[in-house]
């Protein structure tokens, strides 16, 4: 029988180089083979590293279908299920089937312009944003029903998993990971006698849709961020945010407790 292989995406930080040695010789001694790459045969990726290292291993392998788990060396560690000193007991319970998939459902943006259209995703977030120079002027509509003109920095469109992330950071909600939504948070929103926006976060239901429609009048560049990857744009003149068909799967083990998590990471 051939070996199972366990793929290994890590960052260059010597805490995590020094972890990943000594999880290759623990995998090679429990019988999987090791690789970077992700093969037919490969039934497992690690991570190791923080948040950061993971996000950029789902978007190195663009979204893979196997199931993911992380090693923490960095800080937050909200992606990551294992400590390096774990490791032992990490490769026995996976060996043994002592684990659960937790499904993140991507949160996609198509962005349309007059000749084109492009399609980005995120695990977190989907961020839509003016130039650094000026406030940006967004006309909102979710679903059929237009809602309001932004004005202000952008607006953060985050999913439940990136609810603790960038979301977070602008007073946005934290959401248990198992519920199916999207979350719109405003970006230093401006409220004056020229300007009125919305300045609290909106959850909106799986099946809705959230549609951005920049105002271009002085051709200013609309800055579209998925998970920290720019893209800039001249004259967009449609973003249609709705959560994706892409479904990335995290390895979460019996100890795994995400509220406990929450009160460890932020209290």
């Amino acid at each position: 029988m051939d070996k199972r292989s366990i793929a290994i995406y890590t960052n260059e930080d010597r805490y995590s180089e020094e972890t990943t040695s000594n999880l290759i010789a623990k995998l090679e001694a429990a019988g999987y083979a090791v690789t970077r790459e992700l093969t037919e045969d490969v039934v497992l990726l690690i991570c190791i590293g923080g948040d950061g290292t993971t996000l950029r291993a789902i978007h190195s392998y663009d979204f893979p279908e196997v199931p993911i788990v992380g090693i923490n060396t960095g800080h937050l560690g909200f992606f990551q299920e294992i400590r390096p000193d774990q490791v032992e007991d990490f490769i026995e319970d996976f060996k043994a089937g002592r684990y659960t998939l937790q499904p993140i459902t991507a949160v996609q943006a198509e962005v349309e312009t007059a000749d084109e259209r492009f399609l980005y995703k995120g695990i977190n977030e989907i961020v839509v944003r003016g130039s650094n120079a000026y406030s940006t002027h967004l006309n909102i509509s979710i679903g059929d029903s237009f809602i309001e003109k932004f004005s202000g920095d952008g607006v953060l469109i985050a999913t439940s998993t990136g609810s603790t992330a960038y979301n977070y950071s602008l007073g946005g909600s934290i959401v248990d990971p198992r519920l199916k939504l999207l979350q719109a948070t405003p970006i230093a929103p401006m409220n004056t006698t020229a300007y009125r926006s919305f300045t609290s976060s909106i959850l909106l239901p799986p099946d809705l849709e959230l549609v951005i429609e920049p105002e271009n009048e002085r051709h200013h560049e609309t800055r579209i961020i998925n998970d920290g990857n720019e893209h800039m744009f001249i004259d967009v003149k449609r973003i249609r945010v709705e959560l994706s068909d892409t479904v990335t799967k995290l390895v979460r083990f019996e100890s795994y407790d995400f509220w406990n998590k929450v009160k460890t990471k932020f209290l």
